[in-house]
């Protein structure tokens, strides 16, 4: 049954309420813990028991995070990393281009830096090289290093790292693996097919933060003292978040904790970034995942590749505030050929039809920077996998997003066995891929086929999930203070989502190229503002624009707005429905 009796929203959507179990079970946490109602209704439908609720509303490193030595490699990883540490050896760093790369390189070359050495950084251009390690570039750094550590890649990269001859390979890495590992001293990686799979959810930065806690112990046991690791937090927070992993396990903890180190701004890169990207309050994921990520990528996306990683790593104040501009002058550059590539993407798919269990467009030039972003619109768009795909001459470099229970790195890499693709691989929720362009017809209707079999493409846009309804009065700062106890939101967590019902529109303002300010209220006094970005890309923004003094009910999550100093609580529109 729909909530509030919307079947078909302004953005076609059946809103869904809690479901009555859900009810009973905040009710009777709220009376046994203590706890706020807002608050137990979010541990409710997380799952979480009320005997546990304390403990998950304070989630603590020491008891969350995993032994390193649960993951294959990892003693032996970090053993001879230790190696050549002690013995001055040259290390080189082989990191990807996207956050969770930089993130994984910066971990490295602080921690080095801070035991007295320097390490070589290694980022191959995206366009140039392509992802993850190529027999060049190996063979130019087994040249002149003894270890090189490939981060964020590696686990599918037989020929490149066979070619580094002469100096030793470690993979930290979480993409799915192949059934075969490349031959090297250590692969450490919670996604190689004879892993379990319970800590498949950390990011690569995870991955190099629990082999520095590897090492650290060994390091103890020889009776020595390595780096503050608590430090290094704000690092792992920032690729968890951009790289989307679930916030789950340890993650939580990671996280959490990541945020209060950033907050204490001790380190330049990040300083810096925050700073130009405007930031007026305490960082929180949503700075983590829409302001810092993609500035960082930016560099990767459409700069000199090792931008980011450098920003991340740098101690020097005065060269993070130049790299910090130059990714935001980048980050301007990415949106502008990104509107571009996605309104052609969007006008192809729609042609084709929005229906099939792939949605899928490929264009000549298109920038392979923003192909990965546009496939998350599309995905959005049509809540079905979708896939981007950028020609240069007969060479397609594609990548794809996930809707959840799809699992599209292995269908890419299905296809790649198969021989439609040149290459390709990934994880669950996103994949890259690799298609000449006479297999691209093909290599699309085997990869719809597949999907299919997963449930891909089954029913229309998404069902909204909602949490309750608030009146505009009780959404207020303490309120939602009290929600993000049960945080930190993000994948796999969702922040809650409430309904706001039967308001009028008091104001309403384009602002920028797509997004909507609003003013909201119920017509007794109380009101509430409201945000909604890229709401002309769809129907809510010229509908509630042109608004006639209809009343609507809205949804969307409740966050608190600084400005001047001043806290005010603030609507992140997410859709509305005639009332």
């Amino acid at each position: 049954m729909s909530f509030l009796g919307v079947e078909q929203s302004l953005t076609g959507r059946r809103w869904v309420g809690p479901g009555v179990e859900v009810d009973r079970a905040s009710e009777m946490m709220a009376q046994q813990t203590g706890l706020p109602r807002s608050v137990c209704q979010v541990l409710a439908r997380r799952g979480v028991p009320a005997m546990e609720a304390k403990g998950f509303l304070e989630p603590k490193l020491k008891e969350l995070l995993p032994d390193p030595r649960e993951m294959k490699d990892m003693e032996a990883a970090a053993t001879r990393f230790l190696e050549a540490v002690r013995r001055k050896q040259r290390i080189a760093v082989f990191a990807d281009y996207d956050v969770d790369g930089g993130s994984s390189a910066a971990l490295l070359l602080v921690w080095l830096r801070q035991m007295g050495l320097q390490a070589t950084l290694y980022i191959p251009d995206r366009i140039d090289e392509g992802y993850g390690p190529n027999v060049p570039a190996m063979q130019e750094l087994a040249a002149a290093h003894d270890l090189i550590i490939c981060v964020d890649c590696g686990t599918l990269s037989h020929e490149p790292i066979a070619a580094a001859k002469g100096a030793d390979v470690i993979v930290l890495d979480h993409h799915l693996g192949g059934e075969t590992l490349p031959d090297c001293v250590a692969v450490v990686n919670p996604n190689r097919q004879d892993e379990s799979g319970d800590l498949g959810y950390f990011c690569a930065a995870g991955v190099v933060f629990l082999m520095l806690v590897e090492a650290g112990r060994q390091m103890r046991e020889a009776g020595a003292k390595g780096p503050d690791l608590m430090a290094l937090l704000d690092l792992v927070a920032l690729a968890t978040v951009a790289d989307v992993a679930p916030l789950i396990g340890a993650n939580r903890a990671l996280v959490r904790q990541g945020l209060k180190v950033m907050g204490a701004r001790n380190r330049p890169g990040l300083v810096a970034l925050s700073d130009v990207s405007r930031m007026d309050s305490a960082p929180s994921t949503y700075h983590l995942g829409f302001l810092l990520g993609p500035r960082v990528n930016a560099g990767g996306r459409i700069g000199k590749a090792d931008l980011g990683a450098r920003l991340l790593s740098t101690d020097n104040p005065h060269e993070a505030a130049a790299l910090a501009e130059r990714l935001d002058e980048l980050n301007t550059e990415r949106r502008d050929i990104e509107n571009a590539v996605r309104a052609a993407a969007l006008e192809q798919a729609e042609e084709r039809g929005l229906e099939a269990p792939l949605v899928w467009a490929a264009g000549g030039g298109w920038h392979p920077g923003v192909v990965g972003i546009v496939a998350s619109r599309l995905k959005e768009a049509a809540n079905r996998p979708a896939i981007v795909i950028g020609f240069d001459g007969e060479v397609g470099k594609g990548s794809g997003r996930s809707v959840s229970g799809v699992d599209l790195g292995a269908s890419i890499q299905r296809l790649a066995a198969e021989g439609l693709l040149v290459k390709g691989g990934g994880h669950k929720m996103a994949a890259g891929l690799t298609v000449m362009r006479d297999k691209l017809e093909p290599a699309m209707e085997r990869l719809s086929e597949l999907l299919a079999k997963q449930g891909a493409g089954q029913g229309g846009p998404a069902d909204l999930k909602l949490d309750g309804a608030l009146m505009p009065g009780a959404a207020n700062v303490d309120l939602i203070e009290q929600i993000e106890q049960a945080g930190p939101f993000g994948a796999g967590a969702p922040a809650p989502r409430y309904a706001l019902p039967d308001l009028q529109v008091r104001f309403a303002k384009k602002v920028g190229e797509s997004h909507l300010k609003l003013s909201l209220s119920d017509g007794m006094g109380g009101g509430i503002d409201a945000i909604s970005f890229g709401a002309f890309d769809t129907a809510l923004g010229p509908r509630l624009l042109e608004h006639g003094g209809a009343r609507f009910h809205f949804a969307g999550r409740l966050e608190v707005n600084t400005w001047g100093g001043r806290q005010s609580p603030q609507l992140r529109l997410e859709d509305a429905a005639e009332a």
